[in-house]
């Protein structure tokens, strides 16, 4: 696999590809409560979570894209990862996020990722649209769509394999995020 970019960097994250290193913080997220909207939680076993990390991994490979892990400037810490995800259930290209440490949520940390990594999708990878799939339970994921940008698109398809369904939130163009750019949204 070889990317034409080496990371992408944010005013406090510098977001690359997953690595062996992540995978720690991964299964302790993959066990946590917070990781249901995921099909994680307490009773998720190592076995189960190195096959969603090792999804994410293999995302890279095979689509030569994929979700970015967050990692701290200051530190080096992964918290998280976001980014183009478009698996061969999801009708449409994805963008995704999660916070696995949850010290960083309500952070600003998944906006400025999020955001960032959108706007690769668009200029690296060409992507014209995009959509992000949510649980309707995760209001912070609902939030952080709204504050992109993002509009429930209810006429949208819905990945066939998603339980239970999925709310569609539907990102703005790059065109229309031209007219006010990261500021309007912040």
């Amino acid at each position: 696999m070889k990317l034409p970019f080496d990371h992408i960097e944010t005013p406090r994250l510098v977001l690359r590809p997953p690595e062996a290193g992540d995978w720690d913080v991964y299964f302790a997220f993959a066990r946590d409560p917070r990781a249901q909207f995921i099909g994680g939680g307490p009773n998720t076993t190592r076995h189960d979570a190195w096959r969603a990390f090792g999804h994410m991994v293999g995302h890279w490979v095979l689509r030569d894209f994929g979700p970015f892990v967050m990692v701290l400037k200051d530190n080096g810490a992964p918290i998280g990862a976001t980014g183009p995800w478009y698996p061969a259930e999801h009708p449409e290209h994805e963008l995704s996020w999660i916070i696995w440490d949850g010290r960083f949520e309500g952070s600003g940390l998944a906006f400025e990722a999020a955001w960032a990594a959108r706007e690769h999708a668009y200029a690296v990878l060409g992507w014209k649209t995009a959509v992000s799939y949510i649980d309707a339970g995760n209001t912070r994921s609902i939030r952080l769509a709204e504050r992109l940008g993002c509009a429930l698109d209810p006429d949208a398809p819905k990945p066939d394999d998603e339980e239970p369904p999925v709310l569609v939130y539907r990102h703005p163009s790059r065109a229309a995020l031209a007219d006010g750019g990261m500021e309007a949204y912040a």
